[in-house]
């Protein structure tokens, strides 16, 4: 393993620019496309391991995850000097990657600590209600949240079935992404909005007949998919008829803490922030993570362990997730430096796309850039870049552009759902279906599956007058 990395380390330095040079922040105009490698390697891995090599994938993808991250320092430190890629490094874990790795944290425990008990056949109406509630629930209690309520009872009643896969694909596509649309506290990006400016109820207010459409659709297709396979099917034994409970509702004021603490961090500015290697840490923010943290202990100490023993609970989902994305939030580095470049950068080709030849923000091209990206760069920081790019004045882009931010929040949003990695509940899904026996497909075959039914959907967003993504603004 070691040798293959430094072939690759030696790879990407004889494509790089023969000029190094040490900067006060990276110089995201200076680079070129070599320095986007190690990020285009890492989501080839994700993609491919589990493919080609999954055994050793599945003992060394932390590993791998590793290698691709210390080659990327490695060359912005060859690019910029070694403080200066230190500086970007403690950015990102810090000032990016933290937050989010403990949000998700907080959410996979106390939701793991609810359990739903009865006898649940897993019938296409079943499902249907099942998908429904958990869309309904995730602009509420988070993607995160609903999926980790609603995935393992799902799977118990679907594990009978010898078609099952599909319920898993929907449920990432419907319950981990569309459904957290209509708050902040719904999606990672939207909070991300909420944290610049843009009010809490903004995107319930302007983008809920489209998530309505977008979500009745998906349910729609679902039931005559779902009908579909279960008609093949030899009729599964009824079994009992034991009453649906939940377990676990002390972890309810937990998942209401959760909120709070996120309402806090945005209410709460007290002005005293502390600088990490140029990192501005805010305190409110270092208060939320606390409280975070504080809260998934809780959730820990008061649900008993039998409760998670029956849910099937284990830490190894999390841990993927947080690996794979330690990986990621540090490999996009120099990706997004040249983003952020602009007209200036290796990606200028971007940022004409998105802009009309009058100079005004093209409201399609926001919404399918920042869809399409986001599939492959994890919905947040993307949903950042372009909100940057359209301006970053959350009054204007809420006023005179609120076509563009609609456009960024719903592509951010639903084309999360197109691979495992746009939103981090997609990869924790698919693991637990995974683990409980359900044979997921891969990242290819995941992406094809969500890319037919999917993409479509987004072209009639796009050109039918019934849900236009332009007529509200």
């Amino acid at each position: 393993m070691r040798g293959w990395v430094i072939v690759l380390v030696l790879l990407v330095f004889a494509l790089l620019p023969r000029q190094a040079h040490a900067a006060a922040t990276l110089d995201g105009a200076a680079m070129t496309w070599p320095f986007a490698l190690p990020f285009a390697g890492l989501l080839l891995s994700i993609a491919l391991g589990p493919l080609l090599f999954p055994k050793f994938w599945h003992h060394h993808y932390g590993k791998i995850a590793a290698a691709w991250s210390a080659l990327t320092l490695a060359s912005l430190t060859w690019f910029a000097g070694g403080a200066t890629m230190l500086e970007s490094f403690v950015h990102a874990m810090l000032g990016e990657y933290l937050s989010f790795i403990v949000l998700l944290f907080a959410l996979y425990t106390v939701a793991g600590g609810i359990l739903v008990t009865g006898d649940m056949r897993g019938t296409p109406w079943t499902n249907t209600s099942v998908l429904a509630l958990g869309t309904m629930m995730a602009s509420v209690v988070g993607t995160t949240g609903a999926a980790m309520i609603l995935i393992r009872p799902l799977i118990r009643a679907n594990l009978p079935r010898p078609h099952n896969a599909h319920v898993i694909v929907f449920f990432i596509i419907l319950v981990a992404n569309v459904g957290g649309a209509l708050s902040p506290l719904g999606d990672p990006p939207l909070f991300v909005g909420f944290l610049h400016g843009v009010d809490f109820f903004w995107t319930t207010k302007n983008i809920w007949l489209q998530t309505m459409i977008v979500a009745g659709i998906l349910l729609s297709v679902f039931v005559v998919l779902d009908l579909w396979f279960f008609r093949k099917e030899p009729a599964a034994p009824s079994g009992g008829s034991a009453p649906i409970r939940v377990h676990g509702l002390m972890n309810l004021p937990l998942i209401a803490a959760i909120i709070a603490s996120i309402l806090m961090s945005a209410a709460w500015r007290p002005g005293v922030a502390f600088d990490v290697l140029g990192t501005r840490l805010e305190l409110q923010n270092l208060v939320r993570d606390v409280l975070l943290v504080v809260i998934a202990l809780l959730s820990l100490w008061l649900t008993p362990d039998e409760h998670r023993e029956a849910n099937g609970f284990n830490w190894e989902p999390i841990r993927e997730v947080a690996k794979l994305f330690a990986g990621i939030f540090t490999a996009i580095i120099p990706v997004l430096a040249m983003l952020h470049a602009g007209r200036h950068g290796a990606f200028a080709w971007l940022v004409s796309i998105v802009t009309e030849p009058n100079g005004a923000p093209g409201q399609v091209a926001y919404f399918w850039f920042t869809g399409l990206m986001s599939a492959f760069l994890d919905n947040a920081p993307t949903y950042l870049l372009f909100f940057e790019v359209a301006g970053g004045d959350p009054q204007r882009l809420m006023g005179e552009l609120s076509g563009t931010l609609a456009a960024i929040s719903m592509g951010a949003v639903y084309m999360g759902a197109l691979t495992y990695i746009g939103n981090a509940p997609n990869f924790m899904v698919a693991a637990i279906a995974n683990e409980r026996g359900i044979n997921m497909p891969s990242f290819f075959g995941y992406l094809v599956w969500a890319g037919a039914v999917l993409i479509p959907l987004f072209l009639l967003l796009t050109f039918l007058p019934i849900a236009p993504l332009l007529n509200s603004y």
